[in-house]
Formats: C-alpha cells, sequence, structure tokens
C-alpha cells in the first residue's frame, strides 16, 4: 500500500531531488509573497531569463553555473533598478528591454558554441532530479542566506513595501532597499534554476504567494501559507512526476498551478470574494502618467500606512485594512 511513495525513497538522487524542491520552495515563496505585493511579478520572469547568458558563459569557461548565473541576474537586477530611478522610464518599460537583451545575449552566446549542449537546455526546463551534493549544498547556502536577509530587515522591506515615502520620511534607505530587494529576487531565481528551470522559475515565486493572498488578509499568514505552498506542492509535483514518468520541473509547476485554481475555485462556489485587504492597502493603480507601478518607491505615491502595533512598528499578523465601500 505504502510501496508507491516509499519506493522513491530508496534513490540517493530523489531524496536529493524531495531535499532541493523543499528548500527551493521555501525560498521562493517567502520572496515571491513581498513580489506579489509589490507587483513585481514580471519581474521574477525578466530575472530568470537574464539569467541564461551567465549560465552559458559559466559553461564556456568551465565554471560553476550558480556564479555566472547569479552575476547575469543580480547585474540586470541593478540595473533595472537604476534605469528605472535615473532613466525616467517606467519599470515595466526597463524589464521589458533589458530581459530580452539579456536572453538574446545568451542565445548569442549559446549558437557560438560548436556542438549541440544539452546540460544548457535542462537550465531551460528544470533537471532537479540530476541534481549533485555539491549542487544541493550551493543552493542551500544560498537560500540560507536570502532567509537570513529577510528574516533581518522584514520589517524594513514591509514598511517600503505599503508606504515608500513614509519610511523614507522615518530614516530609511529606501532606495538601497528596493535595490536590495531586487538582489535577493536574481539570488532566489539562481537557486531555483536547477529544480523548475529558467522558463517557469516565475510560477514558483508567484504561484504560492498569490495562492495564499486568496485565504488570508494577514502578512504574517500569508507568508505561513506560501510557505506551507511552496514546500509541499514540490514534493507532490515530484512523486507525481516519478509516478507518471514526467518532467519534474513542469510537473511541479502545474501542481500550484492546480491548487491555485482549486483555491480561486472554491472561493467563487462559496459566493466569496478574495481577500483583497492587502492589495487594497497599497497604492493605487496608476494611470497612464503614473509612473507607479513597477515595485519602485519613488514612483509610487501610497493611500495609507500599514497598520503597526502599539510600538510603532509594521504589525505583521495584523489584516489589512480594506477600502471603506467594501466594508
Amino acid at each position: 500500500m505504502m510501496g508507491p511513495i516509499l519506493d522513491p525513497l530508496g534513490y540517493d538522487f530523489f531524496l536529493r531531488a524531495l531535499a532541493a524542491s523543499a528548500v527551493v520552495g521555501l525560498v521562493c515563496a517567502v520572496v515571491g509573497s513581498y513580489m506579489v505585493l509589490r507587483g513585481l511579478a514580471f519581474m521574477g520572469d525578466a530575472l530568470s531569463h537574464a539569467a541564461f547568458p551567465g549560465v552559458v558563459v559559466a559553461y564556456m569557461l568551465k565554471g560553476p553555473f550558480y556564479i555566472g548565473a547569479a552575476v547575469a541576474s543580480v547585474a540586470t537586477a541593478l540595473l533595472i533598478g537604476w534605469v528605472t530611478r535615473r532613466g525616467g522610464l517606467r519599470g515595466d518599460t526597463a524589464i521589458g528591454v533589458l530581459f530580452a537583451g539579456m536572453f538574446a545575449l545568451g542565445v548569442f552566446l549559446f549558437s557560438l558554441i560548436p556542438n549541440y549542449v544539452g546540460d544548457l537546455f535542462g537550465f531551460l526546463f528544470g533537471e532537479v532530479l540530476g541534481i549533485g551534493f555539491g549542487d544541493l549544498l550551493a543552493l542551500v547556502a544560498l537560500a540560507v542566506a536570502v532567509l537570513a536577509a529577510v528574516a533581518i530587515l522584514w520589517k524594513e522591506l514591509l514598511y517600503a513595501t505599503f508606504d515608500p515615502l513614509g519610511a523614507a520620511a522615518s530614516g530609511l534607505p529606501v532606495a538601497r532597499l528596493d535595490y536590495l530587494f531586487l538582489a535577493l529576487i536574481a539570488i532566489t531565481i539562481v537557486v531555483s534554476l536547477q529544480a523548475v528551470g529558467i522558463i517557469l522559475v516565475v510560477a514558483m515565486l508567484v504561484t504560492p504567494a498569490a495562492t495564499a493572498q486568496l485565504l488570508t488578509r494577514s502578512f504574517g499568514r500569508l507568508l505561513l501559507v506560501a510557505a506551507g505552498i511552496g514546500i509541499v506542492a514540490p514534493i507532490v509535483g515530484l512523486y507525481v512526476s516519478y509516478w507518471a514518468d514526467a518532467a519534474s520541473g513542469a510537473t511541479i509547476v502545474l501542481v500550484e498551478t492546480a491548487l491555485f485554481l482549486v483555491v480561486l475555485a472554491s472561493r467563487q462556489l462559496a459566493g466569496r470574494r478574495p481577500h483583497v485587504g492587502l492589495r487594497r492597502s497599497l497604492p493605487a493603480e496608476p494611470d497612464a502618467s503614473d509612473a507607479g507601478g513597477d515595485g519602485f518607491a519613488e514612483s509610487r505615491v501610497p493611500r495609507r500606512s500599514p497598520p503597526t502595533s502599539g510600538s510603532g512598528s509594521v504589525a505583521l499578523d495584523e489584516p489589512m485594512p480594506s477600502d471603506p465601500q467594501e466594508e
């Protein structure tokens, strides 16, 4: 009866894949929660594609792909932030230009390699079952670094997300926090590359947080629910891919997407709208003349501050305020 569940555990590659998937799911869910609130889902897709030239260069130089991907992704993230702040362009415009340019550079470098290179295609679609022990250690180290940074600065990041002008007025270095967060997104993407690949990594970042946002208005609970989905869904996806002999990365993303659709459908059948307090407490949607909507603090005008605790700090577990017309 337990054979289909226990049998895969007899393979070392499957155990490594389970560990890697759980770590990737956790770090993606945590960083993705901030991304969803900041409206930076497209950023995840852009930076994942921007990592491709770094992977190709690392292959050509016979170096660690994590270093090449990290350099390319972080550099692109910081450049997007700089162009958005200094170049007078909307964030989505800067993302579109640099994302396309970096991916085109990767394809160009790839075309210079004389023979077909199957290993590089693994980074496009993911190959978590092929992860080695050394890769697993590197993945865990990067994930711990990202989670530690978020744990130390969660209050500042949350404040800069909901009320960037208030955060700046209180003395927080909002611009540096934005650049740091972009770098954290880039490193998270590097962590996820071998699990689900460049093409599917944005789903690991966005889908758990989006599903959690349908279920709760508290940011603390959103983080917990997203983290739970981020850990459990990849494990379920690995088992399904093993039983069906299907691509592991694609199966993991399909499991997360199916869960999102089930939660959304159940809420619709119950006659309840999604919890919009988190989204509604963010700045209003920008019009064509506004520079907002890109997740960068200087281009957004908040409508209200986030709830605070008695000490004046951001309250992690209190529900976000909603609009009066919804009461």
